[in-house]
């Protein structure tokens, strides 16, 4: 493992920025997340590059955000839930890193992303429909990018902490 660094992947709503601020705590490692990286390079929201250059021009953004990131040495990185739809950002993830995947049911994810406006593909009249979908074509990715699988569904924050940590020692990636 080159720079230790720790990539985060899942669906929109699984706890990547949430836990991802406990672990970089935890191993004292920079904390970093890839939308608020894109927000603060464009000085424009997710939901406004979706709306003017479309899926496509947010997601080349995204690719080089992830590039650039996942080079940098010991951060924690969350990423965009649907960063690993292109294969140049599994790449990258795989090769320069320790990936977990933190995975939840739709139900889990339906009831943590109800009440957020800053999801652009979740303003539709049935977000659940939306979320299966997502979960069906990308859960596959995911997994192939995966070192560490976690269920963060009725799990504590911090108990999913001590679980990555702990495979980070066994596996001595940290």
């Amino acid at each position: 493992m080159q720079n230790k660094s720790i990539f985060l992947v899942g669906p929109m709503g699984a706890g990547k920025s949430t836990v991802g601020r406990f672990l970089a705590e935890k191993l004292r490692y920079e904390f970093v997340d890839s939308d608020h990286e894109i927000e603060a390079k464009t000085g424009a929201t997710i939901p406004m590059i979706f709306d003017i250059e479309g899926e496509s021009g947010f997601r080349a953004r995204e690719a080089g955000v992830i590039d650039e990131l996942t080079q940098r040495p010991e951060i924690v990185l969350a990423t965009g839930g649907g960063a690993v739809l292109m294969a140049e950002n599994r790449k990258c993830l795989r090769t320069r890193g320790f990936v977990v995947y933190l995975k939840s049911s739709v139900e889990a994810l339906v009831q943590r992303t109800r009440h957020d406006r800053n999801r652009p593909l979740l303003q539709t009249e049935d977000p659940k429909a939306v979320l299966r979908q997502v979960i069906e074509e990308r859960g596959p990715l995911y997994e192939e990018v995966a070192d560490l699988v976690i269920e963060t569904e009725q799990v504590s924050v911090h108990r999913v902490v001590k679980q990555i940590v702990d495979r980070l020692q066994q596996q001595q990636v940290i």
